[in-house]
């Protein structure tokens, strides 16, 4: 599937074969309330009635205001969300929501694409318990 740009243009997304959604944002941005609320917008609208992991590429955001902050605490599609970035401001952003905000899902900030994906599978990969006769 080809990536969508979200609404306002600070933000690709697109659902993966493997089922995870990688919401990217563009480099330098200054995600506001609004963006916050097309991105989830778009995840609601891409997943439907499903639920899905979600990778959201962070790197080289420039901050994300108070408002957007807020929006990222409201349940969306997303059951589980790994936030990845590069540099210690990304870190420094990432630690902040987490500290201040209560997630809707389990969220972890990653620096290595390759674990946040790991992790991301972790559900997709479970095999449900099995009932007994």
């Amino acid at each position: 599937m080809e990536p969508l740009t979200v609404e306002g243009g600070k933000a690709t997304l697109e659902l993966r074969a493997d089922g995870i959604l990688n919401l990217k944002w563009i480099a330098g941005v200054r995600i506001e309330a609004d963006d916050a609320h097309a991105a989830m917008r778009a995840v609601n609208e891409l997943c439907g009635d499903s639920e899905h992991p979600m990778l959201v590429d962070m790197a080289t955001t420039e901050a994300v205001s108070r408002g957007g902050r807020a929006v990222f605490s409201i349940p969306c599609a997303a059951n589980r969300i790994a936030l990845l970035g590069r540099s210690a401001v990304d870190r420094v952003i990432a630690n902040f929501f987490l500290g201040v905000h209560t997630p809707p899902c389990p969220t972890r900030f990653f620096t290595s694409r390759p674990e946040a994906l790991k992790w991301l599978m972790q559900d997709l990969n479970a095999v449900p318990d099995q009932a007994a006769d």
